[in-house]
């Protein structure tokens, strides 16, 4: 085995993911690692695709957003991969700013109800 490439289990291990994340990452197609009879390498092709899906899954994006984003790196280049990232984090940053609106709205009525009942009760 190569120093720069990873088990199954250091791969887990360094992305604190589960083995059942893992697997269905390279399900769906996300991860392709090198396999070795029973045994699977995360080379820095591998890892790099993880720190990308796993910082997009943080932004909130749907993992076949990711996998497409991911696809157009490998069949267009890196212009058309930044183009279309471009495109993805604009629609996301709307919905998270939507997502955001909806939370102070709750909580600004959580806070008021609240209030309410705690100047009934004379606190």
């Amino acid at each position: 085995m190569a120093d720069d490439r990873f088990s199954f289990k250091e791969m887990c291990a360094a992305f604190d993911v589960t083995p059942r994340t893992l697997r269905y990452y390279e399900y769906i197609e996300l991860l392709q690692p090198d396999r070795e009879g029973r045994s699977r390498y995360y080379g820095p092709r591998e890892r790099a695709r993880m720190k990308l899906i796993l910082r997009g899954r943080k932004f909130g994006f749907q993992l076949e957003d990711i996998r497409q984003w991911l696809l157009i790196y490998e069949h267009e280049g890196t212009e058309a991969q930044m183009r279309a990232w471009i495109e993805l984090a604009d629609g996301q940053l709307k919905e998270l700013d939507e997502q955001r609106r909806q939370l102070d709205e709750a909580r600004d009525e959580l806070r008021g109800l609240r209030d309410s009942v705690a100047g009934e009760l004379g606190d």
